[in-house]
């Protein structure tokens, strides 16, 4: 079984994509932005603003995280573009949530003000739609075709878990 989770910064992608393959027992996948910041000593915003730049930061996380979840057995892949990069997922979910539940979420995980968060959300949210359509012709604000959608205003990550587990179980 394999899962692909996408959603925008703050929808709980990495939260609930790590709760699912915990409950099921199966690899959890989220190599992002973050990752390639770790691994090289720079902050987020440094790589996103190459990545803004040059479409080789986009190619090189689609091109590892998608390599990682096509390795033998199950997996939960976690991402922005997963629904779309992952294309034979057994389960495409999309997680979705207003924009300021969103930068809400994202001040009580790394702080900073709510406009500030709100308004550096935002920013990414157009950049990354921009960068998707023009490496790819990805439109990540077209999600219709997900499997399963949630609004993750309304449920907990256990909640939204319980949801994809209860999808998993009955197919």
């Amino acid at each position: 079984m394999k899962i692909a989770i996408s959603g925008k910064s703050g929808c709980g992608n990495t939260t609930v994509s790590r709760l699912v393959s915990d409950m099921l027992g199966i690899r959890f996948i989220n190599f992002t932005f973050r990752s390639i910041a770790e691994e090289r000593g720079m902050s987020l915003a440094e790589v996103l603003a190459q990545a803004a730049k040059d479409d080789s930061w986009d190619r090189e996380v689609d091109r590892r995280q998608v390599a990682l979840a096509r390795e033998e057995g199950g997996c939960v892949l976690g991402s922005r573009l997963a629904i779309w990069m992952l294309e034979e997922a057994d389960l495409k979910v999309y997680l979705k949530a207003a924009p300021l539940t969103r930068a809400r979420r994202i001040v009580l995980r790394e702080g900073n003000t709510l406009e500030s968060v709100a308004a550096f959300t935002a920013e990414r949210d157009r950049q990354d739609r921009e960068r998707y359509l023009k490496i790819y012709g990805i439109d990540n604000d077209n999600y219709g075709f997900a499997d399963l959608i949630i609004d993750t205003d309304v449920f907990d990550p256990k909640g939204i878990a319980d949801l994809i587990v209860a999808k998993v179980n009955k197919n």
